[in-house]
């Protein structure tokens, strides 16, 4: 059965004077399912290559920040009694999160229609109003949060995303941030990482990147577990190298675990019960 949604897309908005922006997210509300998600840039590649002089660790914070606020505000929404009031439209609650002022971030017009799933409406909607207009430097590959979206549903669908905050790994001379990690009796960190790239090359010097990332802050005081959310090569040709960078990242020295895309759903099940589980205590 379908279901009506609004939409609005976040703009950025170097000039204001010359009206020049980048779409740079998407906000998505369907009151009948009770379902608001968000989904926003966390690369910055385009839009420095349009505007060099943006604060890129500003922006990104910021984007993390946004997803965020409209994850808990559906996670709120799926816990309230019909009677509750809710936002009028997608921009409105987008508003509360970010309020229309003069700054570079503006939200764009109302859109809408019906759909039979929010969440995948969600992901079609940043594919085409943002993802699209992406210089694809690296032929027949998929970016890291286009991983992530295939995971983010599944997590959205058990309300988990909004439970999700960034955390820092940290020793004295190097720290790494993960965007998205949960807190019980230890950091449950978690990175989406597309391995589906062009060139063998590639995938195996990405796999070697995070195994020496990792093993850089291994001597944290901090109790923390990895979870790497991996996208593999959709090129048959690739597959070895997949193969190889998986043997590659099995060796990084902390507690850790590989989860192929394809198990998004048990994923999220699993982290569901961690969750649960912690909420009870």
């Amino acid at each position: 059965m379908k279901t009506a949604y609004t939409y609005t897309l976040l703009r950025y908005v170097h000039d204001v004077a010359s009206g020049e922006f980048a779409n740079v997210g998407v906000v998505l509300f369907s009151p009948t399912a009770r379902y608001a998600g968000a989904l926003c840039r966390e690369t910055h590649g385009r839009i420095s290559k349009m505007f060099p002089d943006i604060n890129r660790d500003g922006f990104k914070s910021l984007m993390r920040y946004i997803e965020s606020q409209i994850d808990a505000a559906g996670a709120r929404m799926q816990g309230e009694l019909p009677l509750e009031t809710l936002p009028a439209d997608a921009l409105a609650l987008a508003r509360t999160v970010l309020p229309h002022d003069d700054s570079s971030l503006q939200w764009g017009p109302v859109g809408g229609g019906l759909c039979d799933d929010p969440a995948q409406k969600l992901e079609d909607l940043f594919a085409r109003y943002v993802e699209r207009y992406d210089d694809k430097s690296v032929v027949n590959s998929r970016t890291d949060e286009e991983v992530w979206s295939r995971f983010k549903r599944a997590l959205d669908e058990k309300h988990l995303t909004a439970h999700l905050q960034p955390k820092k790994i940290s020793v004295a001379d190097d720290e790494i941030e993960f965007t998205r990690a949960y807190k019980n009796d230890q950091w449950h960190c978690i990175e989406p990482l597309s391995l589906d790239l062009a060139l063998a090359d590639s995938i195996k010097d990405k796999a070697h990147k995070w195994l020496g990332q990792i093993t850089s802050v291994k001597n944290t005081s901090e109790s923390f577990r990895v979870y790497f959310l991996v996208g593999a090569p959709r090129l048959p040709e690739l597959r070895e190298s997949y193969e190889n960078a998986l043997k590659i990242l099995a060796k990084v020295p902390v507690k850790h675990e590989i989860v192929p895309e394809e198990a998004a759903v048990s994923f999220a099940t699993r982290l569901e019960k961690i969750v649960e589980l912690h909420e009870r205590l």
